[in-house]
Formats: C-alpha cells, sequence, structure tokens
C-alpha cells in the first residue's frame, strides 16, 4: 500500500481540533451529463446497495445509468437555486452557523467544515485540508440522526478509506447517531409546535422516514428501530396519542420489499378513512433537500390532495434554525470533553517547539 503524505507540516504550526459534519451529497449542476457520475458514485457503494458485485455492475452501468440521470435531473431542476443544491446550501450554513458557536466557545482552537459523502467537496479532501490547518484530533459527526449502514457506516467508510493511505492520523471521534438524545427531540417538537402555532393542528402528523430494503433490517440494521424511538419520543414530547401521529416510510428504490408502511401508499389511502387533512415532518433529514422538497412537499402532496385530502402541510427541516445550531453545538461540546488543545494565540509555545525540533534535526 502506497501511504500519502500531503501535510506540509511545520513545529511551528499551531494544533488543532477539527468538527467535520457531513451529509449524502449533491451532483453539481441539475443536469444529466452531472447526475451521471454522481449517481455511478452513490449506487456503486456496497453499504446502499447490497446486491452481488458483478451482477449490480451489468445493471447500473447496462440499465440505470442509461435512464434514470435523465429523470433525476428534471427532479433536481424543479429545487435547484442560484446558490445550487437545497442539500449543498442548508448544509454549508450549518457548517458556517456552528463554526461561530465553536469559535464563540474556543477561538481558533476548533475548526469546523463540512463535506459529503458523495460528490464535493468530498470526505478525503476536506480532512486533508483541514490537517493542513493543523487539525491533530477530529471529531466526525454525520447529520443522521438514525444509525443506518448505508448512510452513517458509509460515512465511516470513506473516513476509514483516507486514514488507510494517511501517513499521519488524527486523534479520532465519531458521532454514529443521537436518535434519542434529548436536545435533538426537544428541537424537533419546538419545530412542529411553531408550525401549529402559526397553522393549527391536522388530523394526523405523519413522521417520515427514507426507507431501506427489508431484508437490511432482517440482517441486523437498527435503523428500523431508532426512527420508531424517534416517533415515540417525539409523540411524547409533543403530548400525542397514538392514534394521532403516524410513522412511514419514503424514497423506494428497485421492486423488493422496503420498510413499511409506505408514505405514498399511507397518504393514498388516509381520506378514505376519513384523514382530510394531516402534517408531515421528517426526523431523519437535519437538510431540506430533494427527497423532503419534491418527494414530500409535491409528490406526496398530489397524490393526498388527488385521493380526496383536504390539507396538506409539509414542516421543514431544521436546516440552520438556531434550535438546531444549539443541539449540534452541545452535542459537539459533549464529545469533545477531556480533548483539549493549547491556544493558539500562544505562539511562543510553538516557535520553542520549532527550535527545539531543528535542533534534533527536524527542517521545519
Amino acid at each position: 500500500m502506497k501511504f500519502i503524505s500531503n501535510i506540509e507540516f511545520t513545529h511551528s504550526q499551531a494544533d488543532k481540533i477539527g468538527v467535520l459534519i457531513t451529509n449524502l451529497g449533491t451532483p453539481t449542476a441539475p443536469t444529466k451529463q452531472a447526475l451521471k457520475p454522481y449517481l455511478k458514485e452513490f449506487l456503486s457503494d456496497p453499504r446502499v446497495v447490497e446486491v452481488p458485485r458483478v451482477l449490480w455492475w451489468l445493471i447500473l452501468n447496462g440499465v440505470i445509468l442509461n435512464i434514470r440521470p435523465k429523470r433525476s435531473a428534471h427532479a433536481y431542476s424543479t429545487v435547484w437555486s442560484e446558490q445550487g443544491s437545497p442539500l449543498l446550501v442548508h448544509t454549508k450554513n450549518q457548517a458556517m452557523a456552528l463554526d461561530k458557536r465553536c469559535k464563540e466557545a474556543w477561538g481558533d482552537d476548533v475548526i469546523v467544515e463540512f463535506a459529503m459523502r458523495y460528490g464535493q467537496p468530498s470526505v478525503a479532501s476536506t480532512i486533508e485540508r483541514m490537517q493542513q490547518r493543523g487539525v491533530r484530533k477530529l471529531l466526525v459527526l454525520p447529520l443522521y440522526p438514525q444509525y443506518c449502514a448505508s448512510t452513517t457506516g458509509s460515512t465511516f467508510d470513506a473516513v476509514s478509506q483516507y486514514f488507510q493511505t494517511a501517513r499521519w492520523l488524527p486523534d479520532f471521534r465519531f458521532i454514529s447517531h443521537y436518535h434519542d438524545h434529548a436536545p435533538f427531540i426537544v428541537a424537533v417538537a419546538s419545530k412542529i409546535k411553531r408550525h401549529w402555532d402559526t397553522h393549527g393542528r391536522a388530523d394526523k402528523l405523519i413522521f417520515s422516514y427514507h426507507g431501506i430494503p427489508k431484508r437490511y433490517l432482517l440482517k441486523g440494521d437498527p435503523y428500523h428501530c431508532e426512527c420508531h424511538k424517534t416517533s415515540r419520543l417525539l409523540a411524547e414530547e409533543l403530548g400525542l396519542e397514538k392514534d394521532q401521529y403516524l410513522t412511514t416510510f419514503q424514497s423506494r428504490f428497485g421492486r423488493e420489499e422496503w420498510l413499511k408502511p409506505y408514505t405514498d401508499h399511507t397518504l393514498k389511502a388516509l381520506p378514505e378513512k376519513g384523514v382530510k387533512s394531516v402534517q408531515i415532518v421528517c426526523p431523519g433529514f437535519s437538510a431540506d433537500c430533494l427527497e423532503t422538497i419534491e418527494e414530500i412537499g409535491i409528490e406526496n402532496r398530489d397524490y393526498f390532495l388527488q385521493a380526496g385530502g383536504e390539507r396538506y402541510e409539509y414542516i421543514e427541516a431544521m436546516n440552520s434554525d438556531d434550535e438546531h445550531i444549539d443541539m449540534l453545538f452541545g452535542l459537539v461540546k459533549q464529545n469533545l470533553a477531556h480533548w483539549h488543545v493549547a491556544s493558539g494565540t500562544d505562539n511562543m509555545q510553538y516557535t520553542q517547539r520549532q527550535a527545539l525540533a531543528k535542533s534534533l534535526g527536524a527542517e521545519n
């Protein structure tokens, strides 16, 4: 194995703590040409699609990548803004807001960056850049409240792949989930309450989570259980009875069975049962993206109204709301416990360190 050493280290550089938040990813543009490499990277991940590699390579390259990029490009074009994709914009804003909170607490000793598991900025390039800036201790926080091998596990894979070729590894911590973290539950519930204060309540509150194939659950993935626990804790925080809310799963792909009940099937069936108004929130999404804005906000809305529903409201993700950033900062602070970096403003200690290193033969 070839080890890389791209860190331009000098003994006079101040040591830093790094906080890396990550999300799924996005194409660089809402075009067929941009979607194809993005989808290829995403769907080639064995964590995402657990199918024998040779068979899947033939299906992916022979069928899917010749059909899906055009369809996905159209969907992305409906949510794209001048700043780019919603997920990129929101994740960047979250990183900036979290960085501000960390600077207020620790000055320049803590650096906050963001990366995407698929697409840009990549996990590897971002960690390398952070190390260039002096990060010697690294905390990685994937913005997936509920653990799933396809998301959180895949993010760990990306980090470890970089580490496998890096010559200098930082001290490392990884937050795998926070689905039942009390401040997270309170923050989501507060968002829902604020919506109620403005719009009133509906017949049903629906918690919709991204789906995964059912066989992943049967093989031991805890995602399904963690989603239901989040729903139960939110219902308790909101004072809801069992008949006042539902937990469903969206975003299926392929023909096999996924986690049920399906969000779209549920919405099509509810009006016949007398449910004429619904409000939907997606507690598994830390930022609004194609799956919430287009799929939940538009596509599923049409299903419900066409089936006889009368009122449909999507409650936005927490994005960079103050309560969300406060929760993330608290999570970071908790996980940075006992990590200490001497203040970078104490230049004398690093000057002395460099002088001592040079006396022992170091170049920088």
